[in-house]
């Protein structure tokens, strides 16, 4: 128990598994943060999907108990591994679907913001309830998903938002029944892993740059990474595999 890591094809799963409701501790906030540095080097894997396990929990936030069991002197050394696991998350060369099966409360709702994209069951909610154990935060990662009178309704209240909503604002991508969640999100998986192992890892890194850049420098950052992979042999195979209407066969160079 902890966080589990398996592989399908070129699909990579990483699994919060810390029953009962996935409430992670210190620990493995380190663990997911190393998991998703560690993306890159797993030979022939294209994609990652970010899971909890059980039918109904995604990640129910921090460890209460852990919470209350620290002091406030060790609290900027904790909060610091916090950030660098969503930073993780985010920087993964790789992309990334966040696959939400049930509640993804606090840390659990940042865990999700920081994906690529994100696949909700019916039965997900996504709230920030810090402010019901004397907490704030995550309103950062948030912001750049929500609209700030919703943002901040989430944030002074506690109350979450259910799946529903949080399609119709554009955080969640895809609404499934929960029998169906799992499928859907490895099919997407599979079918982004099959492009240019180098277009997706430079796709990504031009995304993460250009995302808060005005449109004029940000247009100017995708053309000189456009330029850059058109030099590859994967560039020129794609087109040709485009015109003879064949799949593709990657080089990786």
């Amino acid at each position: 128990m902890g966080i589990d890591i398996s592989f399908n094809g070129k699909v990579a799963e990483i699994t919060i598994d810390v029953p009962p409701v996935n409430a992670i501790t210190l620990a493995n906030y380190a663990e997911i943060g190393e998991a998703f540095d560690a993306a890159d080097s797993w030979q022939g894997i294209n994609c990652v999907l970010f899971t909890g396990a059980g039918a109904r929990a995604f990640c129910a936030g921090l460890d209460l108990e852990e919470f209350l069991a620290a002091t406030v002197e060790e609290d900027p050394a904790r909060a610091r591994i916090v950030r660098r696991c969503f930073k993780s998350i985010r920087d993964c060369a790789l992309p990334t679907i966040a696959v939400v099966n049930g509640p993804a409360l606090g840390a659990g709702t940042v865990l999700a913001s920081v994906c690529d994209i994100r696949l909700a069951s019916e039965t997900a909610k996504f709230g920030m309830p810090e402010i019901n154990v004397g907490r704030c935060g995550g309103a950062s990662h948030m912001g750049r998903h929500l609209p700030q009178g919703m943002l901040r309704k989430m944030f002074f209240t506690g109350e979450p938002i259910d799946a529903a909503e949080a399609y119709r604002f554009g955080f969640v991508q895809e609404v499934l029944a929960p029998e169906a969640l799992m499928e859907a999100a490895r099919t997407l998986a599979a079918k982004i892993a099959e492009k240019s192992p180098l277009g997706l890892r430079l796709g990504k890194q031009a995304l993460n740059q250009i995302e808060f850049l005005p449109v004029d420098e940000g247009y100017q950052i995708e053309q000189q990474f456009s330029t850059i992979l058109m030099k590859t042999e994967d560039a020129r195979e794609a087109t040709a595999a485009v015109v003879e209407k064949r799949k593709p066969v990657w080089k990786g160079r």
